[in-house]
């Protein structure tokens, strides 16, 4: 479910309220840890957080008037969405958060290529997201993608 919202605000607005508190502590958990660099905006729909021209003249491949886009938050019907873009282009990130999410969960990890679905609201594993959002620099990120696309 894509949101016409045109502000990270009216998003967060909109999004229901069984989910509303968990969605933006999780937010907020992004915005404290991200490397810096990176910046959030709307993207596709969801709030975003992308690598912008500034930084990154070239932009996504695929549109380039688009920024980069690295993580994005969505409010889907029946989870939140949590989309990484490193984990899908880096094995070695992906096989450290699959490794290290037993650990600070006891529901079965649900993903799929970039993206982690969470159907419970009040027991999303924070402190795994934290360090996940930590690991990658816009640097990395930019290296990561161009060699990606070469």
């Amino acid at each position: 479910m894509q949101s016409g919202a045109k502000t990270v605000e009216e998003y967060l607005a909109e999004i229901p309220a069984d989910r509303r508190e968990s969605f933006c502590e999780l937010r907020q958990l992004v915005v404290e840890n991200i490397p810096s660099g990176f910046e959030e905006i709307m993207s596709y729909g969801m709030i975003g957080y992308v690598v912008p021209h500034s930084l990154y003249p070239k932009g996504y491949h695929c549109n380039t008037s688009l920024p980069l886009p690295f993580i994005n938050l969505a409010s889907q019907k029946h989870f939140i969405g949590f989309y990484h873009m490193g984990i899908y282009a880096m094995p070695e990130l992906l096989d450290w958060f699959v490794s290290e999410y037993p650990s600070h969960s006891k529901r079965r990890l649900d993903m799929g290529k970039s993206c982690i679905r969470f159907k419970d609201f009040n027991n999303l594993p924070l402190e795994l997201i934290a360090q996940l959002v930590a690991k990658v620099s816009v640097e990395g990120w930019i290296a990561q993608y161009q060699s990606s696309i070469n």
